[in-house]
């Protein structure tokens, strides 16, 4: 699983098919200790996020087990919207 922020949005005009209607978001991949920046991923929504909320992706086989997301061509899917993180050292 992967601990990012919504930073942006992708619009494409034509693109396969089964993606009509899914919005494609930018993601900040987060270091859950500190919360330093680490690259950027793009992925479907399945939660209804938006700009600067602290999502939890899923990638791989794990994304196309996501709601809605059966048989679609895609990678890395946000599954929940994050409240809150408590680490215990």
């Amino acid at each position: 699983m992967i601990i990012g922020r919504v930073c942006g949005t992708v619009v494409a005009t034509r693109k396969d098919p089964r993606l009509e209607g899914k919005k494609l978001l930018i993601v900040e991949r987060l270091n859950p200790t500190d919360g330093t920046p680490g690259g950027y991923i793009i992925a479907v929504d399945t939660v209804g996020a938006g700009a600067g909320e602290r999502v939890l992706c899923v990638s791989g086989s794990s994304a196309r087990l996501s709601h809605g997301m059966k048989d679609h061509p895609v990678d890395t899917a946000i599954i929940a919207i994050i409240d809150s993180i408590c680490l215990d050292r």
